[in-house]
């Protein structure tokens, strides 16, 4: 028996005109901040398994791919910080990726080490678009798995 999942209804961002094309335009501003877009990549895909939006890790794993990322870096993304595979750069990004989609689970969200290890990496541009990456990414997935959008499906 094949499982074929169903989104609830259209996708809010289409629903509403408006709101697609501002949404569009937050993900390319994450690219004009000069971090590498194999590590935005790197920053949807893990956001999107911590929500575990299976929409965004499917559409991010394959959006990754076109980027450059390797396969053994996409295999390993979820369990980051024992792979060899991350450059420190791409751990600092993903340690604050991790702290600011896990808002709600500790009372120091976003601690100063994860900033400070980030800052070490990244001027305030970069830091602007990793940080503008995780939350767009956090409204993609909250849309998309409130409304059980399938993966695989294009919308």
């Amino acid at each position: 028996m094949a499982h074929e999942p169903k989104a609830r209804m259209t996708n809010p961002a289409y629903v509403l005109p408006e709101a697609g094309p501002a949404i569009q335009s937050l993900v390319k501003a994450t690219r004009q901040g000069g971090v590498p877009e194999s590590t935005l990549e790197l920053v949807h895909l893990r956001a999107s398994q911590i929500n575990s939006c299976g929409f965004c890790v499917d559409y991010g794993a394959k959006s990754a791919r076109k980027s450059g990322v390797s396969d053994e870096k996409l295999f390993a993304v979820a369990a980051w910080r024992e792979a060899p595979y991350f450059s420190d750069e791409e751990r600092a990004a993903l340690a604050l990726a991790e702290a600011a989609t896990r808002l709600a689970d500790t009372s120091d969200a976003v601690p100063d080490d994860i900033w400070d290890a980030a800052a070490d990496h990244y001027d305030e541009r970069q830091l602007a678009a990793i940080v503008l990456m995780v939350a767009v990414t956090n409204l993609f997935n909250r849309l998309n798995v409130t409304v059980r959008q399938p993966a695989g499906v294009a919308l």
